[in-house]
């Protein structure tokens, strides 16, 4: 019988991950995984560590607590805050899972003698290869392309092959006591919180100039460090909207914006740092730049450090971003867009 240790969030895709490999017939024992969390902010980790006990008791199965805040300030939150300040635009949740569900997590459960761990992600393997989640809608395989390969080859994804509909179905076939909380929202464990107020938390608010295309000043912001490329802004005194970052210049705390999202870069080539590769890739390929974004085809260079499209871009790429690689439905690795 393997032993499977099941990373329980509290939440409905990893209670149900969790029952179908205990009907599987697996020796299941859950963890949940406590994250660190903003002095002086609301957070919902005690409830939700709360439910992750209350579907174990339900399953009975053994149940355990990993404190990864050192991993998660360290990998996720200290990269965060450092990817703003240099006005690139990051994506906490791929580094929570390198770092901490497939790091500290990962670490822990081989430790505690775990044949493999388990997690809710949308998302499919096979004989070591990583694939889309059959739900198109809720496919993560996105988030997952920084994930120690050594790592990837000892999970589960029990639900890459369910829609989101079979999930809540199965949690209320299983009565789970978890099987009507609603889904959560925002940055992996920040629960709540929003991007916008955590960071007005850690940056505050510096009103500066914004300007159009040609450079002309057309009202102000409340600090560059709080918006992102292409994210739609409210301005103060500014003629009617809607306004759109298209550039910033961090020094300066100006902010170039303009009434369409942004325009496209010149150089058609996307250069990568921080690649990991689970297969090698070659011929054309697929890149998504965004979660539930864009698809592109084109190739990588011969050093894979860029991806140069064979077609128009149809949103602009942001850096610090996360350039996804496909092999059709199949996941082969990425890397930040720099």
């Amino acid at each position: 019988m393997k032993r499977v240790f099941v990373g329980l969030s509290g939440g409905v895709d990893s209670a149900v991950t969790a029952a179908l490999l205990k009907k599987e017939g697996a020796d299941v024992v859950g963890v949940f995984i406590k994250g660190w969390y903003p002095p002086g902010m609301p957070c919902t980790w005690a409830a939700d560590r709360r439910d992750a006990m209350r579907v174990a008791a339900a399953l009975g199965i053994p149940f355990h607590t990993l404190d990864a805040s050192e991993e998660y300030k360290r990998g996720v939150i200290d990269y965060l805050l450092a990817e703003y300040k240099a006005g690139r635009t990051p994506n906490p949740d791929i580094m929570c899972n390198r770092e901490v569900k497939f790091g500290a997590f990962y670490r822990f459960a081989k430790e505690k003698g775990a044949d493999q761990i388990a997690t809710g992600h949308y998302a499919q393997t096979k004989d070591g290869h990583l694939f889309r989640g059959k739900d198109a809608s809720k496919d993560q395989s996105y988030f997952l392309w920084a994930v120690p390969q050594e790592a990837l080859a000892d999970t589960l994804f029990p639900l890459g092959g369910m829609e989101k509909s079979e999930t809540r179905r199965r949690a209320e076939q299983f009565k789970l006591p978890v099987a009507t909380k609603k889904d959560s929202q925002g940055i992996c464990f920040l629960g709540s919180i929003s991007v916008e107020d955590f960071l007005r938390t850690e940056f505050g608010s510096e009103e500066g100039k914004a300007v159009d295309e040609k450079g002309e000043e057309i009202g102000t912001h409340d600090g560059v460090l709080l918006h992102t490329l292409g994210s739609r802004i409210a301005l103060k005194d500014a003629p009617p909207g809607p306004w759109y970052v298209v550039s910033k210049h961090v020094e300066r705390n100006l902010l170039t914006v303009s009434h369409a999202p942004a325009t496209t870069a010149s150089d058609p080539h996307i250069r990568l740092r921080e690649t990991n590769w689970f297969q090698e890739p070659a011929g054309e390929l697929l890149a998504q730049y965004r979660y539930h974004g864009p698809v592109i085809a084109g190739t990588l260079s011969a050093d894979r450090m860029y991806f140069i499209p064979t077609e128009p871009l149809t949103e602009p790429i942001a850096t610090g971003q996360s350039l996804v690689i496909y092999n059709d439905s199949e996941c082969i690795g990425g890397g930040i867009i720099s």
